[in-house]
């Protein structure tokens, strides 16, 4: 076992007119991080710092997370109760996965310091929103459902290493405008260094930085993408739920909006758009925008942080990618499939044990990815198991009858659960 660090601290953030500059240390080793912003106005303004002071904290994670002390010094930095409540759900809940693979608890971990934080007005327009853009189903489909009087623009983080091509091909199909912002880790993350490795809440980052773009161009809120299974848990550990989406699950959302109001009134709004839909909703949606069936990529080995180690294609045989086949595979055609994957995750025999784990069969747990349900895979696979298209496939038939699904069909395509989107983001 590697032993635990000492203290981790924040040493102080630095705002220029176009970037955030994280400060952090860890036992004496200095770490920095940078974000860079594009197509806004000055992050100087004290709305829009506030808010980047919220970024920082939980950014704060990525390089907590390497040495995982028991003591965390936020020095002066401005944080307030909500700001508090946040880093807490963020540190506990938002590393849940990070210590169930390391096997280390975090309930000992002491948070110390900070000051108040103020509240500031900001320049707001409420129709003029930003929608933070991952070139997956999900966002695609938010920017076509958003109400189309709103004035919308795109909100893409990129890596220091260089844009993502397949999600810069989806976005030029939207032909929205791009608010940019450019991501640089500190380079011992990316190093063979002996520390933790693990899962980090990104999306809870991304959000609060898509707010600080928003913001700075006079925005009056961020369109989020995180439908409802978000919220389902992978499995319980000690005494806590553990789940690998918890940044974009219905209680992180509810933390980051309260911080946020906390330092620039409750105006401003941050909310999940398809936050009381199911996946097969959203996939159902998409199956006829068939502009973005030969653009769009959700597998993560298009998205390396190294520009090198980025796949071309599909993988094809990824949890995820498996998902995607499946969830879309009762709206689309076998031949439309498997043109957009030039292979058949769902129709490969070696993705048997992967498949069963998705609709809840065999593995104890829903796979650590960013998936649907086990109810949500089960009807779509269901589903698809009844279509004469895949009668040769005796995996999805056998699975199918295998596999329980608890919600009715029809309740799949309703409204499910609590949502904080306001009326007029709504058609």
């Amino acid at each position: 076992m590697k032993e635990r660090a000492s203290v981790f601290r924040y040493a102080g953030l630095e705002v220029s007119d176009d970037a955030l500059i994280g400060h952090y240390e860890l036992d004496g080793r200095d770490f920095e991080e940078s974000v860079t912003f594009e197509g806004v106005g000055a992050l100087t303004r004290p709305a829009v710092r506030a808010i980047g002071e919220l970024w920082y904290l939980v950014a704060g994670l990525s390089y907590y997370k390497t040495g995982a002390p028991r003591q965390v010094d936020l020095a002066s930095i401005p944080v307030g109760e909500r700001g508090r409540a946040l880093l807490r759900g963020a540190l506990h809940d938002g590393l849940g996965e990070f210590a169930y693979r390391n096997e280390i608890s975090l309930d000992d971990t002491v948070v110390s310091g900070g000051s108040s934080a103020s509240t500031y007005a900001p320049l707001l327009g409420a129709n003029r929103v930003l929608t933070p853009f991952g070139g997956g189903i999900d966002s695609v489909v938010t920017v076509h459902e958003l109400n189309p009087e709103l004035e919308q623009a795109l909100f893409i983080v990129s890596p220091s290493s260089g844009r993502f091509d397949p999600l810069e091909a989806t976005a030029e199909v939207t032909g929205l405008p791009v608010i940019r912002a450019r991501r640089t880790l500190d380079h011992q993350l990316l190093e063979d260094n002996d520390f933790f490795n693990g899962h980090v809440p990104v999306t809870t980052m991304v959000t609060l930085l898509a707010a600080v773009a928003a913001l700075a161009s006079e925005r009056g809120g961020v369109v989020m993408s995180n439908e409802h299974s978000a919220s389902s848990a992978n499995l319980r550990w000690h005494g806590r739920d553990v789940n690998h989406q918890w940044s974009k699950s219905w209680q992180a959302e509810q933390l980051i909006a309260d911080a946020v109001a906390e330092r620039v009134g409750g105006e401003f709004t941050v909310a999940s758009f398809l936050r009381d839909r199911s996946e097969l909703w959203v996939a159902k949606k998409f199956a006829n925008l068939d502009q973005y069936h030969h653009v769009f990529r959700s597998c993560n080995r298009a998205f390396a942080q190294a520009g090198e180690r980025r796949a071309p294609t599909w993988c094809g045989v990824c949890d995820k990618c498996l998902f995607i086949d499946l969830v879309l595979s009762p709206f689309m055609s076998r031949e439309s499939l498997r043109d957009i994957f030039q292979s058949e995750p769902l129709a490969n025999p070696a993705l048997k044990d992967q498949l069963a784990a998705l609709v809840g069969i065999g593995l104890d747990h829903k796979p650590f990815e960013c998936v649907g349900d086990p109810s949500e895979s089960a009807l779509a696979l269901t589903l698809t198991s009844a279509s004469e298209q895949w009668a040769d496939v005796a995996h999805v038939r056998e699975l199918a009858l295998l596999a329980s699904c608890d919600v009715e069909a029809s309740e799949m395509f309703e409204p499910r659960g609590p949502s904080r989107v306001p009326a007029h983001w709504l058609r």
